[in-house]
């Protein structure tokens, strides 16, 4: 480990404010795959090609277009569940399209997850309109996320804030969901900090500092990875978020694949072992273009399967290398 990240990894368990006294001797690591990318087959088949490419365990999307659809959750994901523990796999959590206790069927997502066992939950996507305050905005979010906290202990489940990036986007820049989460018990709400988004909005030091400041509410780790290319005009990438912006010839990022961007997958994995509390699942994400669709969570394959499964199988095994060198797995 260079001098650098010496000096980081001395800000222990035992010495940084805040950081929580449970789990101290955390169990090795679980890499899940985000079943959005294998929306092109069922969660029983999904499960079986997970298991053969060597992933932990699954992150069911539990959302509209997902694997499970929220008004048929009590119904579905139990066979979902059941479906991935038969190929062996674990299911520590879901990712919802929940934003708060008045989300459609948030309680009954909530309640059949914790009944089978599920711990996390994955939940976002508020924003900043343009015509308030980031403060007051802020603030006015302060009794939704309350509530839903509430929610979350009355079902033993943490939720689990996905950060994104981009203007106008709660938990984009990070630190404002260290603000907004401040009273809140951490097993209940928390972070997804997701190091390919966070490395988007600070890539020189920022993800140092983001990753730092929330250590202690980091309950989900999501790994993806990009380079900065400029677009041909407006768009020029299969992207379906416009992250031009508008602007001809934008400088914006594309996702790549794992280990062949801009992430320092290597140095943000010593700070998690530095960190020394993190336990929660690690997700791995595969967004970047030349994957039939399987990127953006399509149902049909514009390319044979074989090609998808042998990328995943390229990014898990980088991640697991990475990760075992920091003997988190």
């Amino acid at each position: 480990m260079s001098s650098a990240w010496q000096a980081f990894a001395k800000e222990t368990p035992e010495t940084a404010p805040g950081i929580e006294t449970t789990a101290a001797n955390p169990e090795k690591l679980k890499i899940c795959v985000f079943s959005k990318h294998l929306q092109w087959t069922s969660i029983s088949d999904a499960a079986s090609i997970a298991r053969d490419i060597g992933f932990d365990g699954v992150d069911i999307t539990v959302r509209a277009e997902g694997h499970v659809l929220p008004e048929r959750v009590e119904k579905d994901l139990p066979a979902a569940v059941e479906a991935v523990h038969r190929a062996g796999l674990q299911v520590p959590m879901i990712t919802s399209d929940i934003m708060s206790v008045d989300t459609p069927h948030a309680e009954a997502v909530l309640k059949t997850a914790s009944q089978l066992g599920i711990r996390y939950y994955r939940w976002g996507w508020l924003t900043y309109p343009p015509d308030k305050g980031i403060a007051e905005r802020l603030e006015e979010y302060r009794p939704q996320v309350k509530a839903l906290a509430e929610l979350n202990e009355k079902y033993q489940i943490c939720g689990m804030y996905h950060t994104h990036s981009g203007p106008g986007l709660v938990g984009a820049p990070v630190w404002d969901l260290w603000n907004l989460f401040q009273g809140l018990d951490p097993r209940w709400v928390g972070v997804n900090y997701d190091i390919g988004h966070a490395t988007v909005e600070g890539g020189y030091g920022g993800w140092i500092d983001s990753s730092r400041l929330v250590m202690n509410q980091m309950r989900g780790i999501a790994l993806k990875d990009f380079l900065w290319k400029q677009n041909t005009g407006k768009s020029a990438h299969t992207d379906p978020y416009d992250k031009s912006l508008g602007i001809s010839d934008a400088w914006v990022p594309h996702w790549c694949p794992t280990g062949q961007g801009m992430v320092n997958f290597d140095g943000f994995f010593g700070l998690v072992k530095a960190g020394g509390r993190f336990s929660g699942p690690v997700q791995l994400h595969f967004e970047y273009p030349g994957l039939g669709g399987a990127e953006n969570g399509k149902k049909t394959l514009t390319i044979p399967k074989e090609e998808v499964i042998a990328a995943m199988r390229r990014d898990l095994t980088y991640v697991r290398k990475v990760m075992a060198e920091k003997q988190l797995i």
